[in-house]
């Protein structure tokens, strides 16, 4: 159990790092039987600091229908676990969180995590529904697209649907499990019935008459309607040809009226999907230009070069940028590349289909997106970067730039910033 060190100690102690930590489980909760998956639900994990010990129990964790902070030990755990390193090089976690022992760390307590979950998604209410959908995701991101990711996302994938439908439920739960029900079935689903039955529950959580009726909708439901299209989205970049068909021939019509939306991250998404499914459409070699494809190429041209007063500045500044790509890739078919850096890699972002795909990550790993492109082999399987690079003290201290050099790069990077922005400012910007 020594793998489990500094990493479980931060959730039922006080003063961690700093004095000796208390024990907060009741004497019933401190037997030593075991779990499901013959793991131990009563253990001592090292020190979290210099100092310090705790006791943390698996009821403490994962308690079903405990309090809130109960409930967010776990997505804590997995937040500090799958982040980026801290600013003194030291991985926050047991080892390498990308490495073969912590991955069978988590591999051989899956049964012991997934029982949890279920009780979480199932008794829960609210945040702890949404905090076990996030904890899913990363679980399933972390143990990759195996066999075992596949059992975890078969056992819980009834219990996300029926959060993400019950009209009942709390939104930040039915959100949540929009995004968990998207990325787990990215991921770890391997028969295209699960794959299709997911993209029809998300389609009828964003095409609901009230998404794109303007301000008809809810406020509430806006972040919902915006995870079940980033999430219907994700799924069909991996959509085998023949179901790309069928969701030119029936479903993306549904698309343009959120065009409408009052929420501008909608309205944007909406757009990028839109740019997606013309992207599939040429990969697939069909043509959608009829009526409503030159009705829909004005509604673009507006978005474009919107300027109504009633909308925020911001907003119009980031819906003009975006519809301009938009609306320059589906008369022309060419894609503004963008380029990711990390480490001492880069990554060619040259497809709606990739953006896409790297947008959907980036919103689950937040700032440690650039750590697991790095060293996460199931990122870099996906987007195709080979195994992760092994560096040692010498070969990265070479690589590092000196300050004069990194002050002419800054310099000249800045100069030609300058340039760009001033040739595509809104008020020079040519718009045809």
């Amino acid at each position: 159990m020594q793998a489990g060190a500094g990493i479980w100690a931060g959730t039922g102690t006080q003063g961690c790092g700093q004095g000796e930590g208390r024990d907060r489980t009741s004497s019933r909760h401190r037997g030593t039987g075991r779990g499901r998956d013959g793991c131990h639900k009563h253990f001592t994990p090292g020190p979290c600091g210099p100092r310090s010990k705790a006791r943390v129990t698996s009821h403490s964790l994962f308690a079903p229908m405990g309090c809130l902070s109960q409930i967010a030990a776990p997505q804590m755990w997995f937040h500090t676990w799958l982040s980026c390193p801290s600013s003194d090089g030291v991985q926050h976690g047991p080892t390498n969180p990308h490495s073969p022992r912590s991955c069978f760390f988590l591999l051989e307590r899956r049964l012991t995590l997934t029982d949890s979950l279920e009780k979480c998604l199932k008794k829960g209410k609210g945040e702890e529904q949404a905090l076990a959908g996030t904890v899913l995701t990363l679980l399933c991101l972390q143990m990759g697209s195996g066999p075992e990711a596949e059992e975890v996302f078969r056992s819980l994938k009834p219990l996300l649907v029926s959060v993400l439908t019950d009209s009942t439920a709390s939104p930040s739960a039915r959100q949540s499990c929009a995004t968990a029900l998207g990325m787990c079935c990215y991921i770890a689903a391997a028969d295209l019935e699960d794959l299709v039955s997911c993209l029809s529950c998300l389609e009828g959580v964003f095409s609901s008459p009230s998404a794109g009726e303007g301000g008809s909708a809810p406020a509430h439901h806006g972040p919902l309607h915006c995870s079940a299209l980033q999430s219907w989205s994700l799924l069909l970049t991996i959509c085998p040809p023949s179901h790309i068909k069928s969701v030119l021939d029936n479903h993306w019509l549904k698309l343009p009226p959120l065009l409408s939306s009052s929420s501008v991250t909608l309205r944007i998404l909406a757009g990028e999907a839109i740019a997606l499914v013309f992207e599939l459409a040429q990969d697939v070699e069909e043509d959608l230009c009829h009526q409503d494809t030159e009705f829909l190429r004005a509604q673009l041209k507006v978005l474009a070069t919107e300027s109504s007063k009633y909308r925020a500045k911001t907003d119009r500044r980031k819906q003009r940028s975006i519809f301009r790509d938009i609306l320059h890739f589906i008369e022309s078919g060419e894609y503004q590349e963008e380029t990711i850096r990390f480490g001492l890699e880069c990554m060619y972002l040259d497809s709606w289909a990739r953006q896409r795909t790297y947008q959907a990550f980036k919103e689950v790993l937040g700032s440690g997106i650039r750590h697991h492109l790095q060293n996460n082999e199931l990122l870099r399987e996906i987007f195709g970067l080979g195994p992760p690079l092994v560096l040692d003290a010498a070969a990265l201290k070479a690589s590092k730039v000196s300050r004069f050099e990194k002050h002419l790069y800054n310099s000249a990077a800045f100069k030609a910033r300058t340039k760009a922005r001033s040739r595509v400012r809104d008020k020079r910007a040519d718009v045809l």
